[in-house]
């Protein structure tokens, strides 16, 4: 299991600055010959879902390199990072009483090393060409509308 770097902020500086401004995220696509790679989450927001593996952009850190060391915190691999595919806005996390607004650049990614490993952040790792039903639904709405996989029932649980 990875160990993932701790967090620059305490949980309540998190809670203050992002329950007042947006959060800059990056979203680690990685797509391969079996689907494209989900975690199911293991932690608060949206336990229980399947998403795409992503993080927060921390200060002074370039686009790039963020999506490296969230893929190497959430999925214990080494990635190339290709093109920014998309945003995600989350309305859906709102909605549910998520005090923040994390706003989420997706950028298509390949494994370059390693092989996808659990961490305190996943239950579980799987590879889908085809949605499972319980996608986080903001995530799984992109991912159709860029015709990156099918539905098989969005964000349902």
């Amino acid at each position: 299991m990875a160990t993932a770097r701790p967090h620059p902020l305490t949980r309540d500086e998190f809670d203050r600055i992002y329950g007042k401004v947006p959060r800059l995220t990056v979203e680690v696509l990685v797509r391969t010959d079996k689907g494209i790679l989900l975690t199911r989450r293991g932690i608060e927001p949206c336990r229980g879902f399947w998403h795409i593996p992503g993080g927060t952009v921390l200060f002074g850190e370039t686009l790039h390199d963020s999506v490296r060391r969230v893929a190497r915190n959430e999925l214990d691999v080494d990635v190339e990072v290709g093109d920014q595919l998309g945003v995600i806005h989350y309305p859906h996390l709102l909605a549910a009483g998520y005090r923040g607004w994390p706003v989420g650049l997706v950028f298509a990614t390949r494994i370059a090393a390693g092989s996808p490993s659990l961490t305190e952040q996943s239950e579980q790792i799987g590879f889908f060409r085809t949605l499972p039903h319980d996608v986080i639904p903001d995530q799984a709405e992109f991912l159709l509308s860029a015709g990156l996989a099918t539905a098989a029932g969005i964000g349902t649980r």
